[in-house]
């Protein structure tokens, strides 16, 4: 990066300056830090056109009323919740259930776990929940209905697994434990103040909630994911089913936020050499001077990348690739990243280890006994894949018709620009703990103001002229050599090398199944040899570079939707689409049950995690196939369901773990885009690549009959 402003460093900036001098940097720099603080208002207000005071007055009472509902949700956690545990028993008497709505209950036993066991067991418990509505003015007599609950036991009886069930109730409940045998049993019991359908509302006006605050970028959406996290665990403890602070921390998917933070690491050393510079003119040489070319060779080869690899870990290599490539030919790097983000989530679909939802349906034993194994699941969605990549390539072609991907400016002004973004973030990331550290801040935020003024001069002389493809990329490419080279090969080499072991395990441990490390401890031992074998001394840089904030969104999102599910949200959606396909006609079941679960799958994977609701719609779906009365084949209903949960990822910014990566180290390099950015073009995208999809599965299932 050119510095404009050589003196930054130089002898006429003492430390040792007065303080006047440090006190007149100060009120600069509070400035500076004033608009920082209105920059999340000043984006919610790029639709309208307010003034002043009226934008005072939404800032303020979007702080008021953000934290009264912070200290409402707060105050509501501390309700009650009494839970009753002991063993072996025979009946269990609940007589004061007030005006509560549900029981739930919890049973933890040696049992068995599947679709298929209570088929296979030999051995079971049968509870028997029974509900005594007393005589009043609308029937005569005491009516009693009875529910059944089979459990499989384990034949040798070694762990205990624990199963939950929710009953309506009413007034009265006896539960009976009916085995020939003794049994250690321990069980939970609590009632729920309100029902499933007020349930699901809460858990969707929490949902809608999040989406208005990072939609309109009202608070960073790490804030918005935290914010609606409390909401929903306040909305647990509301209804009664208040989860302990260890229950909580379970529901985080440290595997992931490991494999983040391991990456990260290594992006970061490896950042240090020189190679994503050397990489970016290499594809600028290979393209020819060409744009689109190069764009889509970069898109093909992240496809092909995360179909082997996780999204995340092919986002996270090619990201800094792609900004480094666009500085040089003055592109926009935004829309270049939303597009290889898009085409990322499109390949990994296509085999059974390139995306999580893919991995919960091969693993399921179920599943496999239906035929529904690795070979045979891969060998179909890659067939459909690359249909829909055939077909993706020239729709974001014309998506992007209208769109200018060169920077209206020219290379210095864009430069320019960048470069005070960049300081601006810079002086807000110290921490002033000391003397030195204040001046430093005051120093970086007076160059801030000093680059302002000169990027101000230079546009009011300067003629807009929108740049071309270059003409001279042979010239040009010889100077960005000479400019761009490896900085440090024997670090490259290292990190080269530890890299490739890396994404070497990554593969054993997708096709080996013996391998039983995880993808989040390969990347963080990755991280620790690549730092010992880079010997780095100043450990602070390297935290630096690590996206706090991302790995923030991500466990306040696996809490947020592990709340959801648990407001009865996901078992809804998967009960009322198996309700909807019940009701059709037999003759055009089959076809309306593949694109209700396609189109199911995709808009809720685009706006909740796919990972709980792969895993929540695959026993429902297994239950529809068995059911005698619906009469339907299993495998193009899980077809229908990865196509739709793998490619519905591309519908919002935070519809797949990927795209929050990417935005989250675009938005490190001064590049980061908004939700309606990405919405603009991902939306369009996956509505067309799930019609694609949805095709296929119809000609294949419905034309050709493979599923028989």
């Amino acid at each position: 990066m050119t510095l404009h402003e050589p003196s930054l460093g130089s002898g006429e900036e003492s430390w040792e300056a007065s303080s006047a001098e440090l006190e007149r940097r100060c009120r600069l720099g509070s400035e500076v830090t004033s608009l920082s603080h209105i920059t999340s208002m000043e984006k919610c207000e790029h639709y309208f056109k307010l003034s002043s005071p009226i934008r005072h007055c939404l800032r303020t009472t979007k702080l008021i009323t953000i934290f009264i509902i912070v200290v409402l949700c707060s105050l509501d956690g501390y309700f009650v919740l009494c839970v009753f545990i002991f063993n072996v028993f025979p009946t269990m008497n609940l007589t004061d259930f007030r005006d509560n709505s549900l029981l739930k209950l919890q049973v933890g036993g040696p049992f068995l776990g599947g679709m298929e066991a209570v088929q296979e067991a030999q051995e079971y418990i049968l509870i028997q929940v029974e509900q005594t509505e007393e005589a009043g003015s609308r029937r005569r007599r005491t009516q009693q209905v009875l529910y059944n609950w089979t459990i499989p036991l384990h034949s040798q009886r070694s762990d205990q697994i624990l199963r939950t069930r929710t009953f309506e109730m009413v007034s009265s409940v006896q539960a009976f434990l009916l085995d020939s045998q003794v049994v250690p049993l321990s069980m939970t019991h609590q009632s729920l103040y309100v029902t499933v359908e007020t349930q699901v509302l809460i858990a969707g006006l929490i949902l809608a909630g999040v989406y208005v605050l990072i939609i309109f970028e009202i608070v960073h959406r790490t804030l918005a994911a935290m914010l609606g996290s409390l909401a929903a665990l306040a909305a647990l403890a509301f209804i009664g089913d208040r989860p302990s602070l260890m229950t909580v921390v379970e529901w985080i998917d440290y595997e992931t936020l490991a494999l983040l933070f391991g990456m990260m690491i290594l992006v970061a050393i490896f950042s240090e050499t020189g190679f994503f510079d050397y990489c970016a003119v290499k594809a600028y040489q290979l393209s020819r001077g060409r744009v689109w070319p190069m764009i889509m060779i970069l898109c093909l080869i992240a496809a092909v990348l995360s179909a082997f690899l996780d999204n995340v870990t092919t986002m996270m290599l090619f990201t800094p690739v792609t900004i480094r490539l666009c500085e040089v030919l003055n592109l926009d790097p935004r829309h270049v990243l939303i597009a290889e983000v898009i085409f990322t989530n499109i390949g990994g679909a296509a085999t059974a280890v390139g995306d999580p939802p893919n991995v919960i349906i091969v693993s399921n034993q179920d599943l496999r006994k239906k035929g529904i194994d690795f070979a045979a699941f891969t060998g179909y969605m890659f067939l459909g894949i690359c249909l829909v990549l055939l077909t993706s390539f020239p729709f974001l072609r014309m998506l992007y018709w209208n769109k200018k991907l060169y920077n209206k400016e020219s290379s210095e002004i864009v430069e320019l620009k960048h470069e005070i973004l960049v300081w601006r973030q810079t002086a807000h990331r110290i921490n002033p703990a000391s003397r030195e550290e204040t001046a430093v801040k005051c120093l970086l935020m007076q160059k801030v103001l000093n680059l302002e003024s000169l990027l101000r001069k230079k546009l009011k002389t300067f003629q807009r002229q929108i740049s071309q493809e270059d003409k001279n990329w042979e010239h040009n490419i010889q100077e960005l050599q000479k400019k761009h080279r490896i900085t440090d090969k024997i670090l490259l080499v290292k990190c080269l090398t530890v890299l490739g072991v890396v994404i070497f395990m990554f593969f054993l441990n997708s096709f080996v199944p013996a391998i039983h490390l995880e993808l989040g401890w390969i990347a963080i031992l990755g991280a620790l040899w690549l730092l010992v074998l880079a010997d780095i001394q100043d450990f602070e840089i390297i935290l630096h570079r690590v996206e706090w904030a991302t790995l923030l969104f991500f466990a306040a999102l696996f809490v947020l939707m592990e709340a959801l599910a648990h407001l009865q949200l996901i078992d809804y959606i998967g009960e009322q689409t198996a309700v909807l396909i019940k009701v059709m006609p037999e003759d055009e079941r089959l076809a309306i049950a593949i694109i209700l679960v396609m189109w199911v799958s995709a808009l809720a994977s685009s706006l909740i995690d796919n990972i709980p609701f792969t895993a929540t719609m695959i026993p429902v779906l297994i239950n529809l196939s068995q059911d005698a009365d619906v009469n339907l084949p299993i495998k193009p209903l899980i077809f229908a369901l990865a196509m739709g949960a793998c490619l519905g990822g591309n519908g919002t910014l935070i519809g797949a773990s990927a795209n929050v990566v990417c935005a989250g180290i675009a938005e490190q390099h001064g590049y980061g885009f908004s939700f309606m950015e990405f919405f603009r073009l991902g939306f369009p995208m996956m509505l067309m690549t799930c019609t694609i999809g949805m095709c296929y599965l119809l000609a294949t299932h419905i034309g050709l009959h493979w599923n028989t």
